[in-house]
C-alpha cells in the first residue's frame, strides 16, 4: 500500500515537470503568443493551490480513498485534453485539470496515518513525501528525452498512462479509511478561499510581465489581502469550517507551516538556478552549454538521494522527534546553497550540490506530516495535510517571482542580449540559504512533543495535542 500511494505521488510530481521542457517551444507548438501561452503553467499552478484544501477537506468528510481517486481521474483527463491538443484553450483546459489532481501526496499521507501502524508510520510518510521530488527529478530527464526524439503529444500520454496504473493499483490494493466527519462542506469558505488564493499567486506569478506596480498587479494584491481577512473571520464562525483556524494557530502547526513557506522557497532557488547555469553558454564565463537532456540527468540523482534520506529521516523522527529531523534537513538545505555558491564551474559541482540539497529535502518532507499529525485530531489529517502542502506552493510562487527580479536586474551583455549575471546567481543562492535558515529558525519554536501516535489521537475527545515526553 505504502508502494501504491508513493507511485500515486510520483505520477503527480511527473505531470508537473513533464511540460518544462517544451515551454519555449509552447508558442509554436500552439500557434500562440509567449505571454499567452505562459498560461499552460500558471492555470496548473492556480488550479492546484484551489483544489489542495478543497479535496483535503472532502477527503476527511465523505473518504480519503474516495477523494485520491477522484484526483488521479481528474489527472488522467486533464493528460488525455492536453495529449489531443494543438491550441493554445485545450492546452489551458487540460493543464487546470491536471493540477487539480495536487491534493493527491497529503491525501496518501491521511490514509497512511488511518490505516498503517504507528510503529511504522513515520517511515510510510516520508517515503509518500518523497514521492514528490522523487517524480519531479526523474520526470525531467524523462520528458526531455522524449521531447527530444518523438512528438511532444507523448508526454501527455505517458501521463495518462501512468495514471490509469496508479489509479487501478489504488482502486485494488488501497483501503478505505475508516476516519469521516461527515457534515456540510463549507462552501463559502471554500469560494472565498479559492479566490483569496488566486488573486495572491496572480499578482505573485504574473506580476514580473504585468510590471509591479500595475494596477492590476498591485489592485489583485490588495483584493488578495481583502478577501483572505474576510474569509479567515467567515471560517473563525463557521460551525464546520474547511480550515480550523483555531487548530492552525496552534504553535505545532503554526511554526510548522511557516517553515513549510520557507522551505518551498528554499527549494525552488534551486530549480531555478541550476538548469540556467547548465544551459547558459560557455562563452559567459561561468555557463555549462548543455542540452536540456544533460539539465534532467544532472538533477535525477537528487530525487534517489531524496528517497534514500527519507528513510533515515523516520529514524531520526523515532529517536528524536520530528521536530529535530526538520531542522537538521533545513541546515542541510543550507550548506548546499553555501557550497554552490563557491563550487559551479563544473557539472560534476552542480550533481554534488543538488544531492546534498535533495538530501535536506529528504528529512524536512519526512518531517513536515510528522509535525502536522502530531497536532491534529485524525478528522482534520486530510485538511490540515493539504493545507501544509499548499503553504509549500505558496513558497515556490515567491521564490520565482523574487528570483525572477533579481535575475532581470542582475544581468551582464552577452552578444547584444540581456542574460543573468554569475553575481545574480549566487545573490539567488545565498536567499535560498537564507530561506532555510529561517525555516531552522521557525522549527525551534515548535514544541518539543513526541512523535505523533494515531491511537492515542483517536481516543482524544477534542484533538488535543500528544503530551510532552
Amino acid at each position: 500500500m505504502v508502494a501504491v500511494l508513493a507511485l500515486a505521488g510520483i505520477v503527480v510530481s511527473l505531470m508537473q515537470t513533464l511540460v518544462i521542457p517544451i515551454v519555449p517551444e509552447l508558442p509554436k507548438l500552439l500557434h500562440a503568443p509567449a505571454s499567452d501561452t505562459a498560461w499552460a503553467v500558471t492555470a496548473t499552478l492556480l488550479a492546484a493551490a484551489v483544489a489542495t484544501p478543497v479535496v483535503g477537506r472532502l477527503g476527511d468528510m465523505v473518504g480519503k480513498r474516495r477523494m485520491l481517486l477522484t484526483s488521479i481521474v481528474l489527472l488522467v483527463a486533464g493528460s488525455v485534453v492536453c495529449a489531443l491538443a494543438d491550441s493554445l484553450v485545450p492546452m489551458i483546459i487540460g493543464r487546470a485539470l491536471q493540477g487539480l489532481s495536487a491534493a493527491v501526496v497529503p491525501l496518501g499521507i491521511s490514509i497512511l496515518r488511518d490505516t498503517v501502524p504507528a510503529d511504522k508510520l513515520a517511515g510510510a510518510t516520508a517515503v509518500m513525501s518523497a514521492s514528490l521530488g522523487v517524480g519531479g527529478a526523474l520526470g525531467l530527464p524523462t520528458a526531455a528525452f522524449i521531447a527530444d526524439n518523438w512528438d511532444w503529444h507523448i508526454l501527455f500520454w505517458t501521463s495518462a498512462t501512468l495514471g490509469v496504473v496508479s489509479f487501478l493499483l489504488v482502486l485494488s490494493l488501497v483501503p478505505e479509511s475508516r476516519n469521516r466527519v461527515g457534515g456540510r462542506f463549507d462552501l463559502v469558505g471554500s469560494l472565498g478561499l479559492s479566490a483569496g488564493l488566486v488573486s495572491l499567486l496572480l499578482a505573485v506569478s504574473k506580476g514580473a510581465d504585468w510590471g509591479w506596480t500595475s494596477a492590476t498587479t498591485v489592485g489583485l494584491g490588495a483584493a488578495a489581502v481583502l478577501i483572505l481577512a474576510s474569509w479567515g473571520r467567515w471560517e473563525l464562525k463557521a460551525k464546520q469550517p474547511l480550515v480550523d483556524l483555531r487548530t492552525t494557530a496552534r504553535p505545532q502547526v503554526l511554526f510548522t507551516n511557516l517553515a513549510s513557506i520557507a522551505l518551498g522557497f528554499s527549494m525552488f532557488a534551486m530549480s531555478l538556478v541550476l538548469p540556467q547555469l547548465l544551459q547558459l553558454p560557455e562563452q559567459t564565463g561561468y555557463g555549462l552549454g548543455r542540452s536540456m537532456l544533460t539539465v534532467g540527468l544532472v538533477l535525477a540523482p537528487q530525487g534517489l538521494v531524496m528517497m534514500v534520506m527519507s528513510a533515515a529521516s523516520a529514524k531520526v523522527t523515532k529517536a528524536k522527534g520530528p521536530k529535530v529531523t526538520l531542522m537538521i534537513g533545513a541546515l542541510i538545505v543550507a550548506s548546499g546553497y553555501g557550497l554552490n555558491i563557491l563550487l559551479m564551474s563544473e557539472v560534476w559541482h552542480l550533481i554534488l550540490v543538488s544531492c546534498v540539497i535533495g538530501a535536506g529535502v529528504g528529512f524536512t518532507y519526512g518531517a513536515l506530516p510528522a509535525l502536522i499529525m502530531g497536532a491534529v485530531d485524525p478528522s482534520q489529517t486530510g485538511a490540515a495535510n493539504s493545507l501544509n502542502t499548499l503553504m509549500r506552493s505558496l513558497g515556490t510562487s515567491f521564490a520565482s517571482a523574487i528570483a525572477g527580479v533579481i535575475l532581470a536586474q542582475m544581468t551582464t551583455d552577452f552578444g547584444g542580449y540581456a542574460l543573468p549575471s554569475e553575481n545574480g546567481f549566487k545573490v539567488v543562492m545565498a536567499i535560498g540559504a537564507g530561506a532555510a535558515l529561517a525555516a531552522f529558525l521557525l522549527a525551534t519554536f515548535i514544541p518539543r512533543h513526541r512523535a505523533a501516535d494515531p491511537a492515542e489521537l483517536a481516543e482524544g475527545a477534542d484533538g488535543a495535542v500528544p503530551v510532552e515526553a
